[in-house]
């Protein structure tokens, strides 16, 4: 259940904030992005997600949900057919406030919120937690006894130590050899 707003109400009551409300998701569905208050802004993302993640249902029932707060039907028919269809991979987040300064008349903080229609770019798993995962879903037979694991430890430090050797032999062998070139100067 949602939990209730705290603190007067956008417009005087309870039904006038509802209509603004509905009025600032149906200019949002219609231009993309609209400039308001941070206010208005902030309580206009909640809603105007929900009716997209209704529209990305897409059926019929969806459709006549969204109608209840939406009435314009060209913008329900806009969210429905071009937005809901971009925002099909992405899971939330189908909105984006951002801040711009304050009005010029009464100084009211300003805010733009716009729809977010990039593409989405998952991000790519890292080396560990695949590993990982791979590892448990390995069956435990499989999986190397603590012995083995020892062994897999100490062939692994033997192999650093000798390149450990190597490198610390290169860099003893170069300051020889620039020492000569100095001294020879």
């Amino acid at each position: 259940m949602p939990k209730p707003t705290k603190g007067p109400r956008l417009g005087g009551g309870p039904a006038h904030e509802r209509l603004m409300l509905a009025n600032l998701a149906t200019a949002l569905f219609t231009h993309k992005r609209i400039t308001t208050t941070e206010t208005k802004a902030k309580r206009l993302r909640p809603l105007a997600e929900r009716l997209v993640t209704f529209a990305k249902r897409g059926d019929l029932h969806a459709r006549r949900r969204v109608m209840t707060t939406i009435r314009d039907k060209s913008a329900v028919h806009e969210l429905f057919t071009e937005i809901a269809p971009l925002m099909a991979e992405r899971e939330g987040g189908y909105t984006r406030i951002v801040k711009t300064g304050y009005r010029k008349g009464d100084n009211a903080p300003m805010a733009v919120i716009e729809l977010v229609l990039e593409p989405v770019n998952p991000k790519p798993k890292s080396a560990k937690k695949t590993a990982a995962a791979a590892a448990a879903a390995a069956p435990a037979a499989e999986q190397p006894t603590t012995e083995e694991t020892e062994e897999v430890v100490v062939e692994e430090t033997t192999a650093d130590d000798a390149a450990a050797e190597e490198t610390s032999t290169d860099e003893s062998s170069t300051d020889e050899s620039a020492a000569a070139e100095e001294s020879s100067k």
